[in-house]
C-alpha cells in the first residue's frame, strides 16, 4: 500500500495550451534519477492518482513533473488549475528501475522517448551522475508539433555541459522543421535517417536503447531491434540492450 504524503504545489509552467510543468514541494525520500512517483488528488469523495516520471535531479529541492492535459481524463485537468499553494498527495517513496545502474556496460546510449516521456531522461542527465561511462549519448524527442519541445533551451544548456558526448535530435510527425527529422522513431530507424543525422549505428556491439513513451511505439521499437539488429530486452538477471519502464 503506497505511503501517501502532503505536498504543497510551488508553480504551474504552462508550455503550450496542453503541456504544463506541475512544481512542488514535498518531503518525499530520495530517489534515483530515471525513477517515478504517484500524485493524486482527493476528487469528489475519491482518490485519483497517476505515476509520473520525476524531472528534477534527486538534489533538487523543487519536484517537477511533466504532464499533459487530457480533455477528458480523470486527474490531468485538475493538476493543471492548481494554484501556488494547494495541496495534493504524492507517494513518499519512488518507484522503478529506469535508472542507470541498471545499464549495461556499453559505449553508447540512446535515450529515445516520445512527447512527455523525456522527462525521466532529463532527470537523469541533470543530475549527472554516472555518465562518464559513456561515450556518447543521443537524446531523441519525439513530438507532433514543433511547439511541443519544451525544454529545448534547458537541453541546449545540458549539451555545453557535456560538450561532445550528448547529442539531441528531435523528431516532428506532423509538420516539417529545419534541424528536426520528419516521422515515427521506428521508420526512421527502418530507413536509417535516425542514425545518418546522428552519424551513430543502433546496435548490440558497445549500444544500448532506453524507451519511453506511447506504448506503441515502445512495443514497435523493441520489436524491430529484436528482429532486425539482434539487440534483446534488458532484464535484471539477463543483461541485454533495450530497457523500457513499466508504469504500475
Amino acid at each position: 500500500m503506497s505511503d501517501w504524503i502532503d505536498a504543497r504545489v510551488h508553480e504551474v509552467k504552462n508550455w503550450t495550451d496542453t503541456l504544463f510543468s506541475l512544481r512542488i514541494k514535498a518531503p518525499i525520500c530520495p530517489f534515483i534519477a530515471g525513477q517515478f512517483t504517484k500524485i493524486a488528488l482527493e476528487l469528489e469523495g475519491k482518490r485519483i492518482q497517476r505515476a509520473y516520471s520525476y524531472v528534477n535531479a534527486p538534489n533538487d529541492e523543487i519536484l517537477e513533473f511533466y504532464l499533459t492535459t487530457v480533455a477528458d481524463g480523470k486527474l490531468s485537468p485538475y493538476l493543471h488549475i492548481l494554484k501556488p499553494g494547494q495541496n495534493l498527495l504524492i507517494t513518499k517513496n519512488a518507484c522503478g528501475s529506469f535508472i542507470l545502474s541498471s545499464i549495461p556496460k556499453c559505449k553508447n546510449l540512446w535515450m529515445l522517448s516520445t512527447g512527455t516521456a523525456i522527462g525521466p531522461y532529463l532527470s537523469i542527465l541533470q543530475y549527472g551522475k554516472n555518465l562518464d561511462r559513456f561515450e556518447k549519448i543521443v537524446l531523441v524527442h519525439a513530438v507532433r508539433y514543433a511547439t511541443d519541445l519544451s525544454f529545448s533551451s534547458l537541453i541546449k544548456t545540458l549539451q555545453n555541459k557535456y560538450i561532445g558526448k550528448l547529442y539531441f535530435q528531435t523528431i516532428i510527425s506532423r509538420e516539417k522543421l529545419p534541424g528536426s527529422l520528419y516521422g515515427r522513431i521506428p521508420d526512421l530507424i527502418i530507413n536509417g535517417k535516425l542514425e545518418e543525422t546522428v552519424k551513430l549505428k543502433i546496435n548490440s556491439d558497445g549500444g544500448h536503447v532506453m524507451l519511453c513513451g506511447n506504448p506503441g511505439m515502445v512495443h514497435e521499437t523493441q520489436q524491430l531491434l529484436k528482429n532486425s539488429r539482434g539487440m534483446k530486452i534488458n532484464l535484471k538477471n539477463n543483461p541485454g540492450h533495450i530497457t523500457s519502464e513499466n508504469y504500475w
